[in-house]
């Protein structure tokens, strides 16, 4: 009977040594980063060079560098939507690649899946362009032949993987698509090939049209989507004399927003949707980054220049970072459209370079990469001091973030 007893003691510790172990990890698990002045563990930032064969990971958090083959110079980068991978597009040389941080988020912590490396997989379609990803899906739009592809993170190390083709019947021309939350797209089309896009259709995964093009623009350049709405930068009419955005439902409808009345006869190219301030903005070089509300139908000025020359998010799209040719690097909060604080954080651009300084940003810092330097700046949020430049290739020119915004490991 002591015998008996002395078991269920030593059984009821181990339990409740497991159950507080349990607590003790899930505690860790949800605790926020302890240090503000540190980038989070899990951020990576990918930088390619204009000249050399090489894609550099930089991890900000330790400083570590670490350099890979690539197949040519001059890759474009796009984080997947799963942060763990980056598409590095060669359009010159029809292919894109996957590279693999091998940090694969579970929401309340991040698991590191082997070492950073390449995929299996490739796309080798006519002249890809644009990139969009939505959960785990990835699709390329490739200029050369007016085709999508598509694929998925479960088959990014899968030997001998090929992106899907989906031929949706479309000219070539230099296009763009959204990927709707239904599993739907919606997709430019052109009424020559090479010409610019003038409308949008609906398709479905397959490439059959789901809901034909209701209005016809001038050129369309720039899109994003929050899921339910798509956005695309176009100019009003053929005559490409003033800008508007065209705003394309999931269910079909569509409908101009038109520029401020006195913008003159710009468009905006370059259009985001920042996911934390649900917000959209719109960006041209010559006039600045605006706010769209699709909600009210309003295009409004957020930095009125024409001295901007880089405009991005954050990575978690809760704030705006807009780069001048000054060297001044301004932080907008997209939830009132507020300054936040701004300072000169790089020397002056030359506005004639053809490769400026490129510009990304989480949470706490914002990384630039200056070509004529040969390195990454990383500049603290907070105050826009610099905390640190990272010496990575002679010309670096491309760069994206990707990772996770958190230090909690398994």
């Amino acid at each position: 009977m002591r015998h008996f007893l002395s078991a269920k003691i030593a059984l009821a510790i181990l339990a409740a040594t497991v159950f507080t172990s349990c607590d003790d990890d899930q505690e860790l698990s949800t605790r926020p980063s302890t240090d503000p002045g540190k980038e989070y563990r899990f951020v990576r930032v990918l930088i390619a060079d204009e000249q050399a064969a090489t894609l550099t990971q930089l991890t900000p958090a330790t400083a570590a560098i670490e350099s890979f083959n690539a197949k040519f110079p001059l890759a474009t980068l796009y984080p997947t939507a799963s942060g763990r991978f980056a598409a590095v597009m060669y359009a010159n040389q029809n292919l894109v690649e996957m590279f693999d941080t091998g940090l694969e988020s579970h929401d309340d912590h991040i698991d590191v899946k082997g070492t950073p490396k390449w995929g299996a997989i490739s796309s080798t379609g006519a002249r890809p362009s644009h990139f969009k990803s939505k959960g785990t899906e990835s699709l390329i739009f490739n200029d050369g032949d007016g085709t999508l592809s598509v694929g998925n993170d479960v088959e990014f190390h899968v030997a001998g993987a090929k992106f899907k083709a989906i031929n949706v019947g479309l000219l070539p021309h230099h296009g763009a698509m959204a990927q709707f939350d239904n599993g739907n797209y919606a997709v430019t089309m052109a009424k020559a090939s090479g010409a610019s896009p003038t409308s949008v259709k609906i398709i479905n995964k397959a490439g059959a049209e789901v809901q034909a093009a209701k209005l016809e623009t001038g050129n369309i350049h720039g899109n994003a989507t929050d899921g339910s709405n798509a956005v695309f930068g176009c100019w009003t009419t053929t005559a490409n004399t003033s800008g508007s955005v065209l705003v394309v439902k999931a269910s079909g409808e569509q409908r101009l927003i038109l520029n401020p009345a006195d913008f003159g006869a710009f468009r905006l190219g370059t259009i985001y949707y920042a996911k934390g301030a649900k917000k959209y903005i719109g960006y041209v070089a010559t006039k600045g980054a605006y706010l769209i509300d699709i909600t009210t139908d309003k295009i409004t000025p957020i930095y009125a220049g024409a001295d901007a020359f880089q405009c991005k998010p954050d990575y978690a799209g809760n704030n705006l970072h807009v780069l001048t040719l000054d060297g001044k690097l301004r932080v907008y909060d997209l939830a009132t459209g507020a300054l936040k604080r701004e300072n000169s954080v790089i020397p002056a651009t030359p506005a004639a370079d053809a490769y400026k300084p490129m510009l990304e940003a989480t949470e706490k810092f914002a990384y630039i990469a200056v070509p004529s330097l040969g390195e990454v700046h990383q500049i603290k949020v907070s105050d826009l001091s610099t905390a640190a430049k990272h010496k990575v290739t002679s010309r670096p020119v491309r760069l994206t973030v990707l990772g996770h915004e958190s230090d909690q490991g398994h």
